[in-house]
């Protein structure tokens, strides 16, 4: 099943769907197809250039928003998609998917919750702790731009036959390391974006919602001590809970950082290579730039994201009050 010749369906157009696309089609033995909203939209080919000018690419086997012709039949079915989107996605692609397993590049917005209420106890799963790519795309449909790699992945199997060769599957497909993890909680319950973009958000704007701003913040590379010690704050709340239910494998914000307090994880932060022109959710308006609570920043972090923590917190009695101000901030807004 996940010998020397693959068929994978990539659910999803955005970033991420168009750079796996690129990178898994240039793989050799290896065939993509795209399960999107606007097919047409799409050339024969994609590809991806990384920083150091190397680009990826290969033929596309089919794209369609039809998944009778590019779900069916595969061995790996992959959602790129964002949170809003995994329910409705799993429930289209369910008469479909046959043996095949079906992932999530990243698991962080509820895609283990989902998967096991629309395709049951049985169904195989996989899922990436954190997304494998930062992506970017350069014209819809046929280029992007693989901004950052990570060193390595974790990822959650269930009811994979094979565990070994899926494992060996997934490290050979993204070229990187990949650690399983113990239980798809350790997955599921992230403080990567659920916490670091909402904590971020909430030390941006809250008091300023409708402020009209001078330019769009570069999210990270003018990065505060504020928003860093909100992060502190939260992720202490979020390691009382992983305890609670008794997770390991997930490392604490500062030891994931390198950094030691608010400061040294300002500085660490501010200064990733990759991060460096990424802007902020705003918009641009008469006199300057404000808050586009329409981005998938508070439309994704929020409710599919950050949600999760929340809830386990609250039907497992553990207090979490930085996180409920942050939450419900949030949501208010959307």
């Amino acid at each position: 099943m996940y010998g020397s010749n693959i068929r994978i369906c990539i659910c999803g157009g955005g970033s991420l769907g168009h750079v796996c696309a690129a990178v898994l089609a240039s793989r050799e033995g290896v065939s993509v197809s795209i399960l999107s909203g606007h097919p047409a939209s799409w050339q024969k080919s994609v590809s991806a250039e990384d920083p150091d000018g190397k680009v990826y690419s290969g033929p596309l086997e089919a794209v369609s928003s039809d998944p009778a012709e590019v779900v069916s039949g595969k061995d790996i079915i992959l959602l790129a998609v964002p949170g809003y989107l995994i329910e409705r996605t799993l429930t289209t692609i369910k008469p479909w998917i046959g043996g095949a397993a079906v992932g999530s590049v990243v698991s962080s917005t509820g895609f283990f919750f989902f998967a096991h209420r629309i395709l049951g106890p049985e169904a195989a799963l996989f899922g990436f702790q954190r997304v494998p790519y930062i992506a970017r795309v350069k014209e819809y449909g046929s280029k992007a731009l693989l901004l950052g790699y990570k060193d390595s992945l974790v990822a959650a199997l269930e009811n994979i036959p094979d565990r070994e060769g899926f494992h060996r599957t997934l490290q050979n497909l993204f070229a990187t390391k990949v650690a399983l993890a113990g239980s798809y909680l350790e997955v599921s319950l992230s403080n990567s974006n659920p916490i670091l973009h909402t904590g971020r958000l909430y030390t941006m704007f809250k008091g300023r919602e409708n402020d009209i701003f001078d330019h769009n913040i570069l999210f990270y590379r003018e990065w505060t001590d504020e928003a860093s010690q909100m992060l502190i704050d939260m992720d202490e709340e979020f390691f009382r809970l992983l305890g609670k239910l008794g997770i390991s494998g997930i490392a604490p914000l500062l030891e994931y950082y390198e950094s030691t307090d608010a400061a040294s994880l300002t500085r660490k932060i501010s200064s990733i290579p990759a991060f460096q022109a990424i802007t902020s959710p705003m918009v641009e308006v008469e006199g300057g730039w404000k808050p586009d609570f329409r981005s998938r920043y508070f439309t994704e972090d929020f409710p599919f994201g950050l949600r999760w923590i929340k809830e386990l917190a609250e039907e497992n009695g553990v207090p979490t009050p930085t996180i409920d101000k942050v939450y419900n901030w949030g949501t208010s807004n959307i």
